[in-house]
């Protein structure tokens, strides 16, 4: 993103504290003249070049949020803070993950521009940089009246769903079911379906069924769940019910936010009882009723103005809705709650801050360490397994001493009453954003000689772990991407470590074939230039950095595929894709692995050998969920595609659509 120049922004909040206050009008006439149209079509081809492919075209928003309208003025207004902050965020951390970088004219330009998008007059004399000016403007609080963020909405009476299913026998078993019950299919988070009717040989002929436009041009990272025929999944503000063998709608819901959206990421629902729950992208917990989609109720359960927002599908087990907010980035405090099922009532807390292990000074907020992706969950023992992010601020160890506990671990944790039962933490200290991205699969198989109940665990530093469940002791460690200069320090001038900031196991997660007793991990192989910033602020609502992290460049990103022995973590064989590999894996009975790539292309790989037995382009990158089902005796396999992100969407970032495959 580029956001708003020095001066520019002088007459955003400007106009941004008086729109505020009702009075549009004398916004625009203190903007008046504070830049000029040739400024503007300066700004206009900047912002063509550098932010369109996430901004939107129109500065409608997209892969990243909108910077024209009504949200792009609630966004800039909603924590009444200085020019000058504002300035300091866009030109320490924008645009993200790039090492482009614009000059201070070139900024303000830009920022020209979006005045002119928004609405307000040029005039005779182009904006200058003058930092007094900016330090002493402030937006103004909005009204009482319309501060929604805190706001403490008072919960409806909670409705009835018009089903009682799934129940929660058929979620204890979902390990051995024909339906995919959960995003990652079980409690144990295997991945793996015991469906064979697709198989090695006949794969060759398998064709796309049904297809399904979602309609939503945000980040499309969805984990679909099917239940009974009909398949749900989430993009940030829309839950869709559809056939799951014909992609026929049978119902949308439609949430507009309440508060400022702070990630527009989601990643999909739970389902029990007859309820459909998922989070918000500003801090709500709703229910759904899984036959209609009509509200059955909703719960303010994060706070969006400390930055909390709801990627995570939740996890629900007997009457207990297991979710947390991300993101890190944004300086949160992380943490894990649960929820009551049949109406959002908060029932216990984790925090994932431990400050006894961490070394700061006052004048910093530290935090992070948030949850989102999936926990898992060992039925027999009820013990949750959360993995968690990375400490902030990001890349500058240096002002905030010690581990750092409990960022880049895993927690195991009461599902009941969310006490702690054991922990380790994988990335001690981290400065590279070296999230804990995966607590799972869970498995039992004969490791090192002998028979372990195991958790397997992988994350943003690209090594695939596996430890003892009851021990805890860490039975072996295989890196399944390029890891360099991993142990050298951050410094100012720069350090190029492998993987980057981008790197490793991101938003989906390891799958297990027990048949095979082998793992399967799709990887990011992709560099970066760590550095450490000579100054850290907090600015509350947005990025937090302690300095950046310049990817290398896109020809350099690829991906792996790679197939791991349980019993001892060696490498039975590996796949490698031209882009970063971030969608989902399906292992199957069948000995195949369904997987997609950023290139496009849904496939089919041989799970023994890695051959590649089928492939199909689906228009856009595939970076979000796969899942495989059988209806009537027919097994299908339904693939997410899409804008998974604004790194990974590339130039072509197709449009958010589900794809059915099947044999004929």
């Amino acid at each position: 993103m580029i956001g708003p120049g020095r001066a520019t922004i002088v007459a955003t909040l400007i106009a941004l504290a008086c729109t505020m206050s009702g009075d549009r009008d004398r916004a625009r006439r203190a903007s008046a003249g504070s830049y000029t149209s040739t400024q503007a079509a300066r700004g206009r081809d900047l912002y063509r070049g550098q932010c369109a492919s996430c901004h939107g075209a129109r500065l409608e928003g997209g892969a990243a949020p909108a910077l024209a309208g009504a949200a792009f003025m609630r966004s800039w207004g909603a924590y009444s803070l200085t020019a000058d902050e504002l300035l300091f965020v866009t030109r320490t951390t924008m645009p993200r993950g790039s090492s482009v970088r614009l000059s201070r004219t070139e900024y303000v330009d830009v920022i020209a521009y979006i005045l002119q998008q928004n609405g307000y007059p040029a005039g005779s004399s182009e904006l200058t940089d003058n930092p007094g000016v900016l330090r002493a403007l402030k937006l103004a609080s909005p009204d009482a009246s319309d501060d929604v963020r805190a706001k403490e909405l008072a919960p409806a009476p909670a409705r009835t769903p018009s089903t009682t299913v799934p129940t929660q026998s058929e979620l204890d078993h979902a390990v051995d079911a024909e339906d995919w019950l959960m995003p990652e299919h079980d409690y144990a988070g295997t991945k793996f379906s015991p469906l064979r009717r697709i198989t090695r040989e006949n794969a060759k002929s398998l064709r796309p069924l049904c297809v399904y436009q979602v309609g939503d041009l945000g980040n499309f990272q969805a984990m679909p769940i099917v239940h009974r025929g009909v398949m749900y999944f989430t993009t940030p503000r829309l839950t869709i019910a559809l056939d799951a063998r014909t992609c026929r709608l049978r119902w949308k819901h439609e949430w507009r936010e309440e508060a400022n959206e702070t990630f527009p990421r989601n990643r999909g629902i739970a389902l029990k009882g007859g309820r459909v729950v998922r989070g918000t992208t500003d801090g709500q917990l709703i229910a759904l009723d899984a036959v209609t989609g009509d509200q059955l109720w909703v719960r303010r359960a994060g706070n969006p103005s400390a930055g909390e927002t709801f990627a995570m599908p939740p996890l629900i087990y007997d009457s207990v809705i297991v979710i947390g907010p991300g993101v890190s980035e944004r300086g949160i405090s992380g943490w894990l709650g649960g929820f009551r099922l049949t109406d959002g009532e908060p029932l216990w807390r984790f925090e994932t801050i431990d400050r006894r292990t961490w070394q700061s000074t006052d004048s910093i907020l530290v935090g992070g360490a948030s949850v989102w992706t999936p926990p898992t969950l060992d039925l027999a023992s009820g013990t949750l397994y959360v993995a968690t992010g990375n400490p902030v601020p990001d890349f500058a160890g240096h002002v905030r001493g010690g581990d750092n506990l409990y960022s880049n671990s895993l927690v195991a944790l009461d599902v009941h009453t969310g006490a702690l039962r054991w922990y380790r933490q994988m990335v001690p200290h981290d400065t590279h954003d070296w999230d804990f991205t995966h607590a799972g699969p869970l498995f039992r198989a004969t490791i090192r000689g002998a028979v372990r109940d195991a958790v397997a665990t992988v994350g943003k530093d690209g090594v695939l772990r596996v430890l003892d469940g009851e021990t805890h002791a860490l039975l072996y460690e295989t890196p399944i991407t390029t890891r360099e200069n991993v142990d050298a320090p951050v410094t100012a001038e720069g350090t190029h470590t492998c993987p980057g900031v981008w790197g490793g196991v991101e938003w989906n997660g390891p799958a297990y074939h027990p048949g095979l007793q082998t793992l399967y991990v799709n990887a990011v192989d992709w560099c970066s230039t760590f550095k450490v910033a000579l100054e850290i602020r907090h600015i509350p609502g947005r990025y937090y950095f302690g300095g950046s992290a310049a990817l290398d460049s896109t020809e350099k990103a690829t991906g792996w595929l790679t197939a791991v022995d349980v019993a001892n973590g060696r490498i039975r064989w590996r796949y490698h894709s031209p882009a970063p590999l971030v969608a989902a894996l399906v292992a199957t009975a069948g000995d195949l692995v369904f997987t997609g790539e950023l290139t496009g292309d849904f496939i089919a790989l041989d799970a023994q050998t890695g051959a590649v037995l089928y492939r199909f382009n689906t228009g856009g990158p595939v970076g979000a969920g796969v899942a495989s089902y059988a209806i009537d005796g027919r097994q299908y396999v339904a693939v997410m595609s899409g804008r998974p992100s604004r790194f990974s969407a590339g130039r072509d970032p197709g449009a958010p659509t589900v794809l059915v495959f099947g044999l004929p």
